[in-house]
């Protein structure tokens, strides 16, 4: 058996991970962009993506997780997030206050019908689910820290 397969779970856990990991990547995608016109937003969907990459952790290790989206891209993804919404919220004083509306909002009920709302949910999504997955790695490395002075 090769390093790879030794770390994680069973090979059934990894095999459904492999099948899972893309459609909850992908239905978090689709909460962060309907968010304004269903329940949901850049909060839940930033879960739902974070919790993608927790699954693929917890099923394969953290060393496989941490190929796909390590601790600097982790960092990046969630200070791009804050900027973003930052930006999104400054660009608003272009027509006169905090958080303005400055894109046309479009035909109601329709997926460019809200305006500014879609992006800052995109900026909250990676935010969250950046922060989120830091989390659960700071909580990883913490937990194997303590095992070693053991």
């Amino acid at each position: 058996m090769s390093k790879e397969h030794a770390k994680g779970m069973s090979l059934i856990v990894k095999t459904i991970t492999r099948f899972t990991v893309g459609l909850i990547l992908l239905y978090g995608i689709y909460i962060v962009l309907h968010g304004h016109v269903s329940p949901g937003g850049g909060f839940a969907g930033g879960v739902i993506i974070a919790l993608s990459f927790i699954h693929l952790m917890l099923a394969y290790g953290k060393e496989v997780a941490l190929k796909k989206v390590s601790k600097s891209m982790t960092s990046l993804f969630e200070s791009i997030g804050a900027l973003l919404f930052l930006s999104i919220a400054l660009l608003g004083f272009t027509g006169g206050y905090f958080f303005l509306n400055f894109i046309d909002k479009g035909k109601p009920f329709t997926l460019f019908s809200a305006g500014i709302i879609p992006l800052c949910n995109i900026a909250i999504s990676l935010k969250v689910g950046a922060g989120l997955f830091a989390i659960f790695i700071a909580l990883i490395l913490f937990e194997l820290d303590s095992e070693k002075k053991k």
